[in-house]
């Protein structure tokens, strides 16, 4: 197995952003006909945010503007802007090229692109772009999540129409100034292909396009089995980690915080159940977010900044799942 080696990688500013419409489970237990308290106990969530009319790229720009502030920067000192979501706002061209425009941000200023991780585009993305960063070959890098899982939820799949919020995250990457400690360790992503069929968006691609008569509406609704996908979790989940920190020469009490991706309250429980984290080192807010997709980790990760509980220098391990099914986790110095 590859062996740890440590990028000199600094996030330098983080930012998210929330619609400011508040759907709590009272207010999806009747619509869906689920008895009170039914969603709390399946999900662990209280209340989750949806849109109301703005566009993901909208949702993106108000992120990164707040993850430019926090790091003292503007968008004129960014050279490379990354999309890091689960779906576009439209199938062309990237996330990331209409983000340029909304920031108003100079024709040629920067490279732009998408990664699609589903649920594990940011740290994907970000153990994409750390070592460009780390070789010179950019100087600043905006990473953005963007989601609006609202508009595409099943009524009728009531487990996963009361799981997911909307929401943005974003964050600045810089090369590690000389005499600081922030660096990315590792990075390590893996794949199960098996649990493709367990979480899928049938529509909007070439097997059923939009302009196929035989393309239905149901086609165009988010589909996922959650039993299927929490246990293959919770069976692949453990010796994937226990590889990481063996390659790392870590142990799970090694780190200050571990920030997950808010997959569903029992996810996060396997963390201390199953993989031998504290819940104090646990960062969690699905509670009242609910599942933000890609933006669940970045967005959890900058509240716990900006609220001081996680400080420069702490060591800090993400991780997660995501559609695929795949797993992964970064461990790195803030």
């Amino acid at each position: 197995m590859q062996k740890a080696v440590s990028l000199p990688v600094k996030i330098v500013g983080l930012g998210s952003y929330l619609p400011e419409r508040i759907v709590d489970n009272a207010e999806l237990e009747t619509a869906l006909g689920i008895a009170p308290g039914w969603i709390y106990d399946r999900t662990g969530i209280r209340e989750r945010r949806y849109n109301s009319g703005e566009t993901a790229v909208f949702q993106a720009a108000q992120a990164v503007r707040m993850a430019l502030a926090h790091a003292g920067l503007t968008v004129a000192d960014v050279d490379c802007l990354v999309g890091a979501s689960s779906g576009g706002q439209q199938l062309i061209p990237c996330n990331a090229a209409l983000l340029q425009s909304e920031l108003g941000a100079a024709d040629g200023g920067s490279f732009c692109f998408d990664i699609n991780a589903t649920c594990l585009s940011f740290p994907v993305a970000l153990a994409t772009v750390a070592p460009l960063i780390a070789s010179g070959a950019y100087r600043c890098a905006v990473i953005f999540s963007t989601e609006i899982a609202s508009r595409s939820l099943n009524p009728a799949q009531k487990e996963s129409a009361v799981l997911f919020g909307d929401g943005a995250a974003a964050a600045v990457v810089v090369r590690t100034p000389n005499g600081e400690a922030s660096a990315i360790h590792l990075s390590r992503f893996t794949t199960h292909g098996s649990g493709a069929k367990h979480t899928h968006f049938l529509g909007a691609g070439s097997l059923h396009h939009p302009n196929d008569p035989d393309t239905t509406p149901a086609m165009n609704q988010f589909d996922m089995n959650g039993v299927a996908v929490f246990l293959q979790a919770a069976r692949t989940m453990p010796p994937f980690m226990n590889a990481f920190l063996a390659d790392l020469g870590a142990k799970p009490g090694d780190f200050a915080h571990v920030v997950p991706h808010q997959a569903s309250g029992h996810g996060l429980d396997l963390l201390h159940n199953r993989l031998d984290f504290c819940p104090a080192q646990v960062v969690r807010n699905i509670e009242r977010r609910g599942n933000v997709i890609a933006a669940s980790l970045p967005m959890a990760w900058s509240e716990a900044v900006h609220a001081r509980r996680i400080r420069r220098g702490d060591s800090v391990l993400l991780v997660g799942t995501g559609a695929g099914l795949t797993l992964g986790a970064v461990a790195l110095t803030y």
